[in-house]
C-alpha cells in the first residue's frame, strides 16, 4: 500500500513539474528577470560602476607663477586621480566649479613661495560638496600629490632632513556641513517621483485590457489624448502631493538648504514626475499585462534611477559606454539638476538645458502612449 501511494505522489508531482516547467519555458518575462537581470548586475557592478574617483577636474590658480610655485604643483599633472585644469583666475575657477566643470579648486596664493622659504606655506583647496563622496578623495589625492615634491627634496639631497611645511587649507562649498544626508535627500526626491510615477501607471492600461473594458471605450468618440490624460491627472496630483512631503521633510526634518529657486524646483520636479507618468504609461499600454508591466516598470525606471543616475556612483568614474547609456536616462539629468538647484542654487544654463531635455522626452512619451491607444483590437 505504502508502495502504491509513494508511485502515486511521484506521478502527480512529475506531471505537475512537467506543467510548471512548460509554464515557465513560456513565460519569456520572467526567464528575462530571472536569467538576465543577475547577469546584467553582475557585469554592472563588476565592470561598470566603482567607487573609485579618477580623473578630476582640478580648477588650480597659480597666482605665484615663481619656479618654486611651479616644482611644487607639479606633481598634480603626474597623478592618475587628478586632471588638473590651470585656470587664469579664481572668478574663472569658480564659475567653472558652478557650472559642474570643476570638482574643486585649488588656489596658490601670491605669497607662497616667500612663505615657503620661511618654513611654512598654504594653499587654499575648495571643494564641491554637491558630490561630497568626490570631495573628501579629492582632498587626500591633493595632499598626496603635493606631498611627493617633499620626498623628492629629500631624495635630491641625500639625506632625511625635514623640508618646509605645505599645509593645504580646505573647505567644502555648497556643503559647509560636510554632510551625506545633504547629498542624500535631493537624490530621494528623484527616486519617489521615480517609483510613485512609472510604477503607480505602469498598471492603468495593462488592467484595462486584461478586464476588457478598454474595448468599450472604443466604441466612443473619446481620443487617446483625452484617455491618457484622464489616466494621468489623478496620479499627478498624487505625485504633486509626494513631492510637497519631500520638500518640507528636506527643509524642517533633514535641514537641507535650498539654495535655488524654489519655483525652479518645483517646476523641475513636476516636469520630470509627468515624464516618470508618461514612462509607466506607455509600458502600460506596450505590455497589456499587469506582471510583466510592474516587472518592466521596475527595470526600465527604478532600478537605472538608482544605480546610474548618479545617485550612487560619481559617473565620471565609469566606463565611457555606461556613461553614454546614462545620459540616455531622464532621471540622470533630473538628479545632477536637483542636486545643483538644492546645494548650489540657480545656475540657469543648467535649468534650462535639463528642463528642455525632460520636456522633449515628455512630448515623445506622450506620442509613443498615444500610440498604443490606437482604437484598433489586435
Amino acid at each position: 500500500m505504502s508502495d502504491r501511494t509513494h508511485g502515486g505522489f511521484l506521478r502527480r508531482f512529475t506531471a505537475l513539474l512537467r506543467k510548471e516547467l512548460r509554464q515557465m519555458l513560456r513565460d519569456r518575462s520572467n526567464l528575462a528577470v530571472g536569467l538576465l537581470l543577475p547577469v546584467m548586475l553582475i557585469l554592472l557592478f563588476g565592470y561598470g560602476l566603482s567607487f573609485d574617483v579618477r580623473d578630476v577636474r582640478l580648477a588650480v590658480v597659480m597666482e605665484d607663477n615663481s619656479p618654486t610655485a611651479r616644482d611644487v604643483m607639479a606633481g598634480l599633472s603626474g597623478s592618475e586621480f587628478l586632471s588638473p585644469v590651470w585656470m587664469a583666475s579664481q572668478t574663472e575657477a569658480v564659475q567653472a566649479m558652478r557650472e559642474g566643470q570643476a570638482v574643486a579648486i585649488l588656489r596658490v596664493p601670491s605669497n607662497f613661495s616667500s612663505e615657503l622659504a620661511a618654513g611654512h606655506a598654504r594653499v587654499q583647496l575648495l571643494m564641491n560638496g554637491v558630490d561630497s563622496s568626490s570631495a573628501a578623495a579629492v582632498e587626500g589625492y591633493v595632499s598626496g600629490a603635493i606631498g611627493q615634491w617633499a620626498q623628492i627634496q629629500n631624495a635630491r639631497r641625500g639625506t632625511r632632513v625635514e623640508t618646509p611645511g605645505i599645509e593645504l587649507v580646505q573647505r567644502m562649498w555648497f556643503n559647509e556641513a560636510n554632510t551625506s544626508t545633504w547629498y542624500l535627500v535631493p537624490g530621494l526626491i528623484v527616486l519617489v517621483m521615480t517609483l510613485i510615477g512609472a510604477f503607480l501607471t505602469s498598471l492603468l492600461i495593462a488592467r484595462e485590457w486584461e478586464r476588457g473594458t478598454l474595448e468599450s471605450l472604443f466604441v466612443t468618440p473619446v481620443h487617446s489624448l483625452e484617455i491618457v490624460l484622464a489616466k494621468i491627472v489623478p496620479y499627478f496630483v498624487v505625485g504633486a502631493i509626494d513631492l510637497v512631503m519631500c520638500l518640507l521633510a528636506a527643509r524642517f526634518l533633514f535641514e537641507v538648504p535650498m539654495r535655488g529657486s524654489l519655483v525652479a524646483i518645483v517646476l523641475a520636479s513636476l516636469l520630470y514626475l509627468m515624464v516618470a507618468l508618461l514612462l509607466g504609461l506607455f509600458i502600460s499600454g506596450r505590455t497589456r499585462n499587469q506582471f510583466e508591466a510592474s516587472q518592466l516598470a521596475m527595470l526600465a525606471s527604478f532600478m537605472p534611477a538608482m544605480m546610474l543616475s548618479g545617485f550612487v556612483f560619481d559617473l565620471r568614474n565609469v566606463p565611457l559606454v555606461v556613461q553614454l547609456v546614462s545620459q540616455l536616462l531622464p532621471a540622470t539629468h533630473f538628479m545632477s539638476l536637483i542636486k545643483t538647484l538644492f546645494l548650489a542654487g540657480d545656475n540657469w544654463p543648467m535649468i534650462l538645458r535639463d528642463c528642455a531635455i525632460l520636456l522633449l522626452y515628455m512630448l515623445v512619451l506622450l506620442w509613443a502612449t498615444r500610440a498604443t491607444l490606437r482604437k484598433t483590437l489586435d
